[in-house]
């Protein structure tokens, strides 16, 4: 596909071939500048131009982030400040991107009236992502703890430090602005500090002259919002509101809104937790109102840290936290007698010594087994469960692994034949060989993120949902596109086809339920029963039943021939994320259905709504499940990075199959059960062997 540059272009997606866009009629270009080859919009930045992903070809195709300027701005002065602004991210990025916690500057240029900035692509998510899924899993992991503030800064601070002795103020630090790597190391760090569009250079002298007002409200300083004026202190004031929003999940704006810069005063009675007297200093002094009384360098914002790591942390409470949004109290005042820090440090050292057998007993010990085909023989990588046979050794083994290099991939299906796999990614939709882990097609004609592919029960056709609203049909033999559905009217998370191909179902953002005729694209019906994400579809065996999963915490069986609703499954969740029918082998009819959400996963009786078991044993939430009927097997994943499969007869824990180091995010038997394909967001796919029974 070429993606059009055009940044008023509503659908810039074209077939190769084109020479012209179909939508707008501009002119394509492979290749721009003659290196960097456009594959989709990341983002559209307002009347300014769009960003963009993109690959560069002098770099055997490593992905790059492409910025666009193309401002349709009204007045001389707005148009001047605009492009003075990308010049100076540029030249920050030139400046200071040998640090390799900045992303470096690979080009800068003009083509065809548009300014075009291209940098290095970081792998990971912004950290309002991360606290919102972290969010949407375990109550409990809902915010960050004091430990995590802590090493959050610690891992910051440095490199704000190294952008401050350059002489460069930053001016708009927040969690959207600092990205968490997939796979940190050692070398370069953890977190990268992003968008540099705002910095400002430094002056070695005073300006008293009131300056642009550039920053976000909530994060930004007074000095900053009201004069225009920035300091290292500036940024620090950032950080401090930062840390603020990570903790509590409140947002800084949301409360300057309201109050102004009143919040900074009593931000302690917005935490969830208490957090120990030494941090909530160190945080008070970085929102300080009065810039003097506020630290002046990152250097001794660290000193305190340091000073402060001889006392104990403060653990959060593991009691469940309710998920509604309860005015904030004042736990604990700031001047604590001593006798209660006695009771509450001998409580934490209780809480540590528990959570240390449970964390023991719960998370792998092993490190990660690098596979390769030239293994003389299959390594297991499998944790016996206490009371289970040595036999279940010999049962599981990891048989083959994908290492992705630039991306991790979040939704695979296998096909009937079991000789490929569809994957999507930040990087688009791809076919793999399973037999030779090569790539052989990459599908890129979403004007958005695919979220979720299937693969009809034939393997001639396959179906990808994407951020942009839109369903697409693709021939699997050619890698042609044969439709696109539009009736949605938000992103895409769900999709099932009908064991007979004939029906295909798809869900999302919109709250709503549609069925399509998969040969001619026609919508059949729509239901409106849920009010919140469509989470996870699939039909029975018959393709009689359609279930649907929610986060409004209800699961929905619907008659899919008759169109209409059967029955509603009430979880007791807040959210529930998959869902499956289950058959047993011989069986005529499906005999029960499954949710999962938070860690465990729930079986009911379809017909009557009965509950018959539960499945309990990850330590954090389950991020994917799988069913073998064939085998009588369930795959469960999650983000204590482990697979643990399940008699589906019986409840019981049969193993623990480890080797990934981080989130598993999809899952997927094939046909006859004995492979099973795992994806996580350590950047790998793995292939296990289940023997037979």
């Amino acid at each position: 596909m070429i993606c059009c540059l055009n940044p008023d272009c509503l659908n810039p997606f074209n077939d190769k071939s084109s020479k012209i866009c179909a939508s707008c009629g501009a002119p394509l270009l492979p290749l721009l500048r003659n290196r960097f080859r456009v594959i989709r919009v990341l983002s559209q930045e307002g009347g300014f131009g769009k960003t963009y992903l993109a690959q560069d070809s002098d770099k055997l195709n490593e992905p790059c982030v492409i910025k666009q300027l193309a401002p349709r701005i009204e007045g001389h002065w707005a148009l001047k400040k605009a492009v003075e602004l990308f010049e100076k991210e540029a030249q920050r990025l030139q400046q200071l991107g040998e640090n390799p916690q900045i992303p470096k500057l690979l080009a800068y240029f003009e083509q065809d009236n548009c300014l075009y900035l291209v940098q290095q692509f970081i792998d990971g998510q912004n950290l309002l992502e991360e606290l919102e899924m972290r969010r949407e899993g375990d109550i409990w992991l809902r915010c960050y703890s004091e430990k995590e503030i802590r090493e959050f800064l610690l891992n910051l601070l440095p490199v704000l430090h190294f952008v401050h002795e350059h002489g460069v103020v930053h001016r708009d630090i927040k969690p959207q602005n600092i990205i968490r790597r997939n796979t940190p190391s050692e070398l370069m760090g953890d977190l990268v500090l992003i968008d540099f569009g705002s910095s400002k250079e430094l002056k070695p002298t005073l300006n008293l002259k009131v300056g642009t007002s550039i920053g976000s409200h909530g994060y930004s300083a007074i000095e900053q919002i009201r004069d225009g004026l920035a300091y290292p202190a500036s940024d620090l004031f950032s950080v401090g509101a930062t840390c603020f929003h990570l903790m509590t999940g409140m947002s800084p704006f949301q409360l300057w809104a309201e109050h102004g810069y009143g919040w900074i005063n009593n931000w302690e009675k917005y935490l969830n937790y208490p957090i120990s007297d030494e941090l909530a200093h160190i945080i008070d002094r970085l929102l300080k109102k009065d810039i003097e009384q506020r630290y002046q360098s990152a250097v001794e914002v660290i000193a305190d840290l340091k000073e402060a790591q001889k006392y104990p942390f403060v653990l959060p409470p593991l009691a469940e936290v309710s998920e509604q949004l309860v005015p904030p109290t004042e736990i604990f005042p700031r001047n604590r007698n001593t006798e209660f820090k006695k009771w509450l440090l001998a409580g934490a050292a209780v809480l540590l010594f528990v959570a240390g057998e449970f964390w023991y007993w719960s998370v792998r010990q092993s490190q990660i087994r690098n596979d390769t085909d030239t293994q003389p023989s299959i390594q297991p990588a499998v944790k016996r469960e206490l009371g289970q046979p040595e036999s279940n050794k010999r049962r599981f083994a990891l048989i083959k692994t994908f290492n992705l290099i630039y991306d991790s991939v979040s939704s695979l299906a296998i096909s009937p034949d079991s000789k490929t796999i569809l994957t999507n990614s930040v990087l688009g939709t791809k076919l793999w060989s399973l037999v030779t882990k090569q790539e052989i097609s990459v599908f890129d004609a979403h004007n958005g993120k695919v979220n979720v592919v299937a693969i009809d029960p034939v393997g001639t056709k396959f179906v990808t949902g994407s951020e942009d609203t839109t369903i697409k049909i693709w021939n699997l033999a050619t890698g042609q596109e044969i439709r696109t559905l539009q009736k949605h009217t938000r992103g895409i998370h769900a999709l099932a086809i009908s064991p007979d191909g004939k029906l295909l179902a798809s869900g999302g953002d919109d709250n709503s339920v549609r069925l399509w005729n998969l040969n001619t694209g026609e919508e059949l019906v729509s239901f409106y029963n849920h009010n919140q994400r469509i989470s996870s579809l699939a039909f029975d065996s018959e393709g009689k039943m359609l279930v649907s999963a929610s986060f409004d915490g209800t699961v929905i069986i619907w008659d899919a021939k008759a169109q209409k609703l059967l029955r509603t499954l009430d979880s007791s969740y807040s959210k529930v994320y998959f869902t499956n029918f289950i058959k047993k082998p011989g069986s005529t009819s499906n005999n029960s259905v499954i949710a999962s959400y938070n860690s465990d996963i729930r079986m009911w009786n379809p017909i009557t709504g009965d509950k018959i078991r539960s499945f309990r044993g990850h330590s954090q939430p389950i991020t994917s499940t799988a069913i073998s009927s064939q085998r009588n097997l369930l795959a469960s994943g999650s983000s204590d990075r482990t697979i643990k499969l399940w008699n589906l007869n019986t409840g019981e824990l049969l193993t623990t199959l480890e080797g990934h180091s981080g989130k598993v995010e999809s899952l997927a038997f094939n046909r006859d059960g004995n492979i099973l394909v795992s994806a996580a967001k350590d950047r790998t796919i793995k292939v296990w062997q289940i023997s037979h029974f």
